[in-house]
């Protein structure tokens, strides 16, 4: 990988065997990244980023101008969110083991008294994990009859630019673990956009089409994903 620079944007250029040339636009800072074919000189290179500069500068707005959350010190009366709803957390000391209980308003994290606040936050991802494990094989079930398309293995996991990735030959899909924090609405929308993968590599008119007909409030759905606050240290899709 090597980088060009043009109007003082800094680019990152990787060369594959590929067909065609990818452009991504990557949160929190907009760094930008193009997948460019073997046989691409650098002047077609640097025309075609400068034909995109306007797109480009406008998602870097879009990332600079997110809200994002304050890092969680995971501390009592701290605000925590499960599938779109806010929470209010409750820390209680005891010497038995970690566990969560969610009442109405509030997340009650039992734990000892000397677990830091990354250990509890270890804990809090567990928690999210198993959440969202709870409800995703209805979701997939639910998404998989309407598309047509059956993923053979899915997961969650912690991802620090996406919200989904698909991996298409092995038919198996993956789920950011943040999600959980995020309306189940958006939740769906991830999913969907991943199961079309099966179908579509790339985000062409034919991968829009399949996501309009499945799904067709998916843009709002997107809008509302990319309009919530963000973690400390996260993104966009």
């Amino acid at each position: 990988m090597h980088q060009i620079k043009v109007a003082n944007i800094k680019i990152d250029i990787v060369r594959k065997d590929i067909k065609n040339m990818h452009l991504a636009v990557y949160p929190p800072k907009g760094r930008v990244r193009i997948a460019v074919p073997l046989r691409v000189d650098e002047e077609a290179l640097r025309f075609f980023v400068i034909s995109k500069l306007p797109w480009i500068k406008n998602q870097q707005r879009k990332f600079s101008g997110q809200e994002r959350e304050t890092a969680r010190e995971y501390i009592s009366r701290e605000s925590h969110y499960l599938f779109g709803q806010r929470y209010l957390l409750n820390v209680i000391e005891n010497e038995g083991s970690n566990k969560i209980v969610l009442h109405k308003r509030k997340i009650d994290l039992y734990t000892k008294k000397s677990t830091t606040a990354l250990q509890r936050q270890s804990i809090m991802n567990e928690w999210y994990r198993r959440e969202l494990k709870r409800i995703i094989p209805h979701l997939l079930a639910k998404w998989e009859k309407k598309t047509g398309v059956h993923a053979s293995e899915w997961g969650v996991k912690l991802m620090k630019t996406k919200w989904g990735s698909c991996n298409r030959e092995a038919k198996r899909i993956w789920l950011n673990l943040e999600l959980a924090k995020k309306p189940i609405t958006c939740l769906e929308y991830i999913i969907v956009h991943e199961l079309v993968h099966l179908l579509e590599r790339r985000h062409n008119d034919l991968f829009l089409h399949y996501m309009a007909s499945f799904m067709p409030k998916w843009k709002s759905h997107r809008e509302e994903l990319n309009r919530l606050p963000v973690g400390h240290a996260q993104w966009s899709y």
